[in-house]
């Protein structure tokens, strides 16, 4: 339900630019669309829990300076906001978040664990919750006149976008490729790179089904070549 088998959706915002796009991500339902925003809230609780361990364990002061500090600094947490004191802002709602119910429940847990445990485990949950990505998506932008542009964003555990643009000028061909991968036939898209050994392959992550590669290929070479666009209007799946 959360992901599918990649598929394709084609948008042609002028007659001389198409953009291609294969992804992961099923189409956005209202059931998938509240499952997805419970799965962002989670991850958010997370991650919150997360930082508030290791600034529990590491950076929460005595409660000595602790009182000192706030009988100087009765602000409450959304004048700091307000004002623009993001450092002094963030530091009171990591405090009344540690003083909290839930903040003090979380000490308790993890206060039987070393230094150690506790820093693996927060930074491990910290990194899953921001680096982790449900769908992969990657597209083609193809711009007549002016070139391809590539889009892939990173898998499951990586984050950032990786683009490339490539020059009208410079490509020679748009070639559909075969290789074996175990006892399968792949087939997947290239782009042959005037001045480049390596060929430049397009959505090599996902390696969409022959079909998909098929409808790419045409809709590429009509709207860089040959002007047609690549045939009819609106989406198309594979």
């Amino acid at each position: 339900m959360l992901t599918t088998a990649p598929h394709l959706y084609i948008r042609r915002p002028s007659p001389t630019t198409a953009e291609f796009t294969v992804t992961t991500c099923p189409p956005l339902t209202v059931p998938l669309r509240l499952l997805l925003l419970t799965l962002h809230l989670a991850r958010i609780l997370l991650f919150s829990a997360a930082v508030l361990a290791l600034y529990a364990r590491f950076l929460e002061p005595s409660q000595h300076s602790h009182q000192h500090h706030h009988h100087h600094n009765n602000n409450p947490i959304i004048s700091l906001f307000l004002a623009g004191n993001i450092p002094q802002f963030l530091t009171t709602l990591l405090q009344t978040a540690h003083r909290s119910q839930p903040g003090t429940l979380l000490a308790q847990l993890t206060a039987p664990l070393p230094d150690w445990a506790v820093a693996l485990a927060s930074l491990g949950v910290a990194y899953a919750t921001v680096c982790f990505r449900l769908h992969r998506t990657e597209s083609v932008l193809v711009l007549r006149g002016l070139g391809i542009q590539t889009c892939t964003i990173s898998g499951k555990w990586g984050w950032g976008t990786q683009t490339r643009f490539i020059p009208t000028e410079q490509i020679r061909d748009v070639l559909i490729n075969e290789a074996f991968r175990g006892f399968e036939v792949r087939y997947y898209l290239i782009v042959v790179v005037e001045g480049e050994e390596d060929v430049v392959v397009l959505f090599p992550g996902l390696l969409p089904r022959r079909r998909i590669v098929e409808a790419v290929w045409r809709g590429v070479r009509g709207c860089l070549f040959e002007g047609d666009g690549g045939g009819g209007e609106g989406d198309g799946k594979g």
